[in-house]
């Protein structure tokens, strides 16, 4: 089952046919038993034949909810993040930190600042090396329960948190640094750890990265980073977490203006988004 936020209201999709609804998006999402109680309600609604998902205007699967965001939860990332920031002797706290307990956590971007499908994601003027970060987000509801996932555009600039680890968050948050979609996925059971995650860059019509991943290869499991995200924090309206990338394009790979980048997860669909600079 699949939720989508659109221009002109919210829209379910579940077994080729679609339901539109009048309620509010916090109202309707930020519940336990998500998935039931969505079968619920369009089992009182007659599908909507008139609409044509393709030609919809879809925003970002979100609401009020705050976005968060994991590091180094795969090796390739733990890899990536010390070879970044070697030079600043800061290779060894992401060593650390992929081994411990307790995993990295940091905000990264509050609703308004997030881009939806087809929107512009923004890489920094005062960086040198940017990238994106294809990423499972979970959507978790006020109580602390996983209930849906959607895709995640984690944008970061290499150069500045190789700089210094203390710059993570000029790194990590940004105006329009973080993107969401298509959709909010709400499954039945919890999606597979055989989930594949692609990622494409595209500049001028020529792919310049493509891989691909399971999200097998994390090594912390979603509810371990939720309990962790949960210990000390409160999310009235639920949040989003971004789980973490291990695809990440070669060293002598940065961004450009016009880039086209695009991110697909099975049972949820596809992300695209383009690359530009904020303006004045």
């Amino acid at each position: 089952m699949k939720l989508y936020k659109t221009k002109s209201g919210v829209v379910i999709a579940h077994l080729e046919k679609i339901y539109r609804l009048t309620t509010a998006w916090d109202e309707l999402v930020n519940r336990d038993d998500l998935h039931q109680y969505l079968l619920g309600v369009i089992k009182d609604l007659k599908p909507d034949s008139s609409i044509n998902l393709a030609e919809q205007d879809l925003l970002a699967p979100i609401g009020r909810q705050e976005v968060w965001a994991a590091g180094v939860t795969y090796f390739r990332s733990k890899e990536a993040r010390m070879d970044e920031s070697k030079e600043s002797g800061g290779a060894t706290f992401y060593d650390k930190v992929y081994d411990a307990d307790r995993p990295e956590l940091f905000f990264k971007s509050t609703p308004e600042r997030v881009v939806g499908p087809g929107g512009f994601v923004h890489i920094r003027k005062d960086s040198t090396w940017n990238v994106p970060e294809p990423e499972l987000t979970l959507f978790i509801s006020s109580s602390g329960r996983i209930e849906g996932y959607t895709i995640g555009n984690d944008m970061s600039s290499r150069s500045i948190e190789g700089e210094n680890m203390l710059y993570l968050p000029q790194a990590k948050t940004y105006t329009r640094s973080a993107a969401l979609g298509p959709c909010l996925y709400v499954p039945a059971t919890p999606i597979p750890p055989a989930t594949t995650i692609a990622i494409e860059i595209i500049r001028s019509g020529k792919t310049m990265y493509y891989d691909t991943a399971q999200i097998s290869q994390m090594k912390r499991k979603h509810t371990e980073l939720a309990g962790w995200l949960f210990r000390e924090l409160d999310f009235p309206y639920g949040c989003f977490l971004m789980t973490g990338t291990c695809l990440v394009p070669s060293n002598d790979f940065t961004l450009a203006v016009n880039d086209v980048v695009t991110i697909s997860i099975e049972g949820i669909g596809t992300l695209s988004n383009r690359i530009e600079v904020k303006k004045p």
